[in-house]
């Protein structure tokens, strides 16, 4: 489509010069062929038309214009007509270049744009100034078709309906233009050809124009025309003229004298012919009695009948001329129609010849290509379509199904009475009766080592593995396949259905694939024979109506053959099929999990069968020896008395009145060294305790009954930190005076680590509760150890001549966290990082149903500024203790409102404090909305994966625009924080409750 869509600017200028003259058959543009597209239509004979190949410059004047013409200025003054504005049309408010043709009054101009050809008119505020660079010439140029002119004497409606009608066959549409001459004002006088249809032709055949002589081959006689102003107002169009929506047709001029001289040549047509004048009756009747003949009155009748009928005869010849043109107009519809249909048929005859001429070579091709695809299909084969994989499972499934062995039903019920006297054996506390459980034990252990000796045979013998690896890669080979199975109920009918189903489709597809073979194993003879008929060397000849006859019906008959298969291979399955299919995958994927279960139940039997056999072939009959264990014990004594004596001899020495520094230090480096040995074989001590600890929880219960010496069950309670061999005076404690505001605290090093010694004062009462709290802190610590975010415990043990209890841990010097931001505080990357493993803490704690309820600044550690670990607690406390001790942040105070109300400590609780140790950061207060304020529904765990800890906190460029505004979310988090505040001052004076 041509129009101001495809607009462009024109750096380059194309003009078109007029020499002033009529330029002929002698000119060099003569005969020159253009290709053109109608822009614009002026009368049936008269139009403006666009080069195809300006349909760039077009589009390039258009962007030109929309980016020159907006800021340009409106026209002042006088206009010059010669010169080019830029116009606003009215119809699309889009700017196109114009000359003004006429100034209508001080506000309007009549402006013909001249890249289109079409004339309208603007107010002088839409013309504006262009460039000089879009001052060149017009894309558009105004021809005038060869050889015709309007006839003077033509009417205004049939004057319309040839501009119409011209352009139905120009406007929009490529026609090619023979240029035959130039007239004097520019207009280009060619003939137009639209394809094989010559458009003068047409505009003659329908009387629209009229042939005219040119008496010189240099000159061409001048057509009497409309006023030129009346013809400009009569094409006031668009850039994109629709016909549909001309102008009203009453504003066109009518050719000055026509409808007197059509009058006056009717009449004399009538006269002529024979006919009589038809005068009105009341002028006649006047008349003849004026002129005062002799009329009779009969005659006057007669005279006045006769006018009737002749203007009777006058309406039927009306009448039967409108007939006659409808008529007319409709066999030339009728003709055009034929011809058309003709042509159809024409091409249609020419195809059906074009394609007879390749049919079969076209039917070859596309079985051949049809070929490709059954043998690629036939070589990949269709085991998934009809089931086989699943199949092919089923008979895995049946044929190598692992059964449970025979010996593991007795081996079960040897395992029960084993288990039965192990229990009652842990529950003996009599050495007497325990021998005689000890006995019978022994006893059921003969028999479960034989029993499990032959199970571990039957096992071996069974290749467990190997059904198990067949029955995993089973697995996935079919998930790969049919993806993930429903739950169904276990059901042979589905086996049998799908057996059904499997043999119906398998037996439609060999029939399938039979008739296929055949048919093309009868193409191939058809070929054979064929060959034989064109093989001039052949010395029989055959007659060729047998040879090759029939190859029709046999290309017909492979080819549904083939694309019959191919349809069953290829094409979806039906519902019903694909839900037989994943029915019986699920079954077959419910048996597979159903033989990898038992497998494992019977693995797992195994490993403990063989972990037994290999504990009790040293054991047999008789329990571990503790003598290992003793003989430690002996050497930690003989170490820990030299120990002393060399301590005793350096206080002598340093006592003396005259020291011997050298033997001093000589001392002292024997104290360091045995105080080493001493903490080396305490380790191997608890590395025997470990040992033993696990014989007696697993097959020796009765270790603890027989060796009460060794104290193996208070180990075993202490969950492995208690030691009874280490004693406060072994240590060289420096006390720790700072930190001893309410225990005694020593400090110092063990095989080069800093440790911090806490003493608890206990009675009988308290020793038992503190080894048990203290065990349950050091068993959740030992569940992940260094990811626990606990402080870890190393060693508790009980003073021997003092009501005393102390308890080893690490020692962070300035590592707490009120030290560190007394100091030098964290930033918010090492903030997050210290408070995420701190809540780590938490988490692990209330794991073990553990409730911290004293923490605060002083027992969170930030290790290396990085590590956050949350410190013990009194062990010597019950929880409600812990928590009623009022700890402060600045002016907060770190217990909850619930705990002051009374009610008992709660992870809620401990969380509250977390909440009001992270009041420091800025960063958070989202986090401690939901700690503080909706703390009832936080977890330690959800803290954990708070967004603050997950994505690293960037610093961000402020935003005026965000920060101006006010979204319902925004203010929802405005007046969580208004609360927050509120409830911090109501907790700092105390007023706090429950619901804050």
């Amino acid at each position: 489509m041509w129009g101001q869509g495809h607009f462009s600017r024109a750096s380059a200028t194309e003009s078109v010069s007029f020499s002033g003259i009529v330029q002929m058959d002698e000119d060099t543009h003569y005969d020159k062929v253009e290709d053109v597209v109608g822009s614009h239509i002026e009368d049936a004979v008269t139009f403006w038309a666009q080069s195809i190949n300006r349909n760039k410059d077009i589009m390039k004047i258009g962007c030109s214009l929309s980016e020159v013409c907006p800021q340009a200025s409106s026209v002042l003054g006088n206009l010059d007509p010669k010169k080019i504005y830029g116009g606003l049309f009215s119809e699309d408010k889009c700017w196109y270049r114009c000359k003004v043709l006429k100034i209508i009054s001080d506000e309007k101009c009549l402006v013909r744009y001249i890249d289109y050809g079409n004339t309208e008119i603007l107010n002088r505020s839409d013309i504006v100034e262009i460039p000089l660079e879009l001052q060149f010439s017009s894309v558009a140029k105004k021809y005038k078709l060869w050889g015709l002119h309007i006839p003077s004497n033509q009417e205004v409606t049939q004057f319309d309906q040839g501009t119409t009608f011209l352009g139905s066959l120009i406007f929009e549409k490529e026609i090619k233009m023979r240029i035959k001459a130039t007239s004097q004002d520019g207009t280009v006088i060619a003939q137009a050809e639209y394809g094989s249809v010559d458009i003068g032709e047409e505009v003659f055949k329908k009387g629209f124009a009229e042939k005219c002589k040119l008496t010189s081959r240099t000159d061409i006689s001048e057509e009497k025309k409309l006023d030129p102003g009346q013809l400009v107002l009569r094409n006031l169009k668009s850039p994109i003229p629709l016909w549909g929506h001309r102008s009203n047709q009453s504003t066109f001029s009518r050719p000055k004298g026509h409808l007197s001289e059509k009058l006056t040549l009717d009449l004399k047509n009538e006269n002529d012919a024979g006919n009589l004048m038809t005068f009105p009756k009341e002028s006649l009747a006047v008349g003849d009695f004026n002129l005062g003949s002799n009329v009779s009155l009969a005659k006057i009748k007669q005279d006045q009948k006769l006018i009737e009928e002749n203007e009777k005869l006058k309406t039927e010849k009306d009448t039967l001329l409108e007939s006659y043109k409808a008529l007319e107009l409709k066999v030339e519809q009728i003709a055009q129609e034929l011809q058309q249909e003709k042509a159809a048929a024409v091409d249609l005859t020419n195809h059906l010849e074009s394609t007879l001429k390749t049919c079969i070579d076209t039917r070859m091709k596309n079985l051949a290509a049809k070929m490709e695809i059954l043998k690629e299909m036939r070589h990949v084969g269709i085991s998934v379509r009809f089931g086989n994989d699943l199949s092919d499972a089923i008979q895995v499934l049946d044929e190598g199904c692992f059964t449970t062995p025979a010996s593991l039903n007795g081996l079960e019920k040897i395992w029960a009475e084993y288990n039965l006297a192990q229990e009652k054996i842990k529950t003996c506390e009599y050495v007497n009766e325990g021998n005689i459980l000890i006995a019978q034990r022994n006893e059921m252990q003969q028999k479960l080592y034989m029993s499990v000796e032959d199970f571990i045979l039957e096992v071996d013998e069974s290749s467990l593995n190997k059904r198990l690896k067949t029955l995993q890669d089973l697995s996935v080979s079919l998930e790969a396949v049919y993806g993930e199975a429903k739950e169904g109920a276990n059901s042979d009918e589905i086996l049998k259905k799908f057996y059904d189903w499997k043999c119906d489709k398998r037996e439609e597809f060999t029939n399938v694939r039979s008739e296929t073979d055949a048919s093309l194993q009868r193409l191939v003879a058809w070929f054979q024979r064929t060959l034989k008929v064109f093989d001039l060397s052949m010395e029989e000849p055959l007659i060729s109506e047998d040879a090759v006859d029939n190859i029709d019906e046999i290309l017909e008959k492979t080819e549904s053959s083939v694309c019959k298969e191919l349809e069953i291979a290829l094409v979806d399955q039906g519902d019903a099929d694909k839900e037989i299919i994943l029915n019986t995958y699920s079954q077959v994927l419910q048996k597979i999990r159903s033989e990898e279960r038992l497998i494992a139940t019977v693995q797992a039997k195994y490993k403990d069968s063989i972990e037994f056999k290999k504990q009790l072939i040293e054991y047999l009959n008789k329990s571990p020896s503790v003598d290992h264990l003793l003989s430690i014990k002996k050497t930690l004594k003989s170490l820990k008395a030299r120990l002393r004596w060399k301590l005793v001899e350096k206080n002598n020495l340093e006592e003396s009145d005259d020291p011997d520094g050298s033997q001093i230090e000589k001392i002292k480096e024997e104290i360091t060294q045995l105080r080493n040995n001493v903490f080396q074989e305490i380790y191997h001590e608890r590395e025997e305790y470990e040992m033993l600890t696990s014989l007696a929880q697993k097959w020796f219960p009765e270790l603890p009954l027989l060796h009460p010496e060794i104290g193996l069950l208070k180990y075993m309670n202490s969950g492995g930190l208690l030691t009874m061999s280490l004693e406060r005076d072994l240590l060289d404690a420096e006390p720790m005076k700072e930190l001893s505001s309410k225990r005694p605290l020593v400090c110092s090093e063990v095989n080069g680590q800093i440790i911090l010694l806490k003493g608890y004062s206990v009675d009988v009462d308290t020793e038992a509760k503190v080894i048990e709290r203290a065990a349950t802190y050091h068993r959740a610590w030992r569940e992940a150890e260094e990811e626990s975010g606990l402080l870890p415990l190393i060693f508790l043990f009980l003073c021997k001549s003092d009501p005393m209890a102390y308890l080893m841990v690490p020692y962070y010097p300035r590592a707490n966290l009120s030290t560190v931001q007394a100091s030098m505080p964290l930033n918010s990357e090492e903030a997050l990082k210290v408070m995420k493993g701190v809540a780590q803490g938490l988490y692990t704690l209330h794991k073990a149903d553990i409730i911290h309820g004293s923490l605060h600044q002083n027992n969170v550690f930030a290790i290396n500024r990085e590590q956050g670990i949350v410190g013990d607690f009194d062990f010597t406390k019950s929880v409600s203790q812990r928590a009623s001790v009022n700890m402060m942040v600045g002016d907060l105070s770190l217990i909850s409102p619930e705990l002051k109300m009374g009610k008992p400590a709660s992870p809620s609780s401990d969380l509250y404090a977390y909440g009001c140790l992270l009041l420091w950061d800025d960063k958070v207060k989202s986090l401690l909305c939901s700690l503080i304020y909706y703390r009832s529904s936080m977890t330690a765990e959800q803290v954990l994966h708070a967004e603050c800890f997950l994505i690293p906190k960037e610093k961000s460029v402020p935003n005026p625009e965000k920060d101006t505004e006010y979204t319902p979310y925004k203010k929802e988090e405005e007046i969580k924080m208004e609360n927050l505040d509120k409830c911090m001052e109501k907790t700092r004076n105390g007023e706090a409750n429950f619901d804050c």
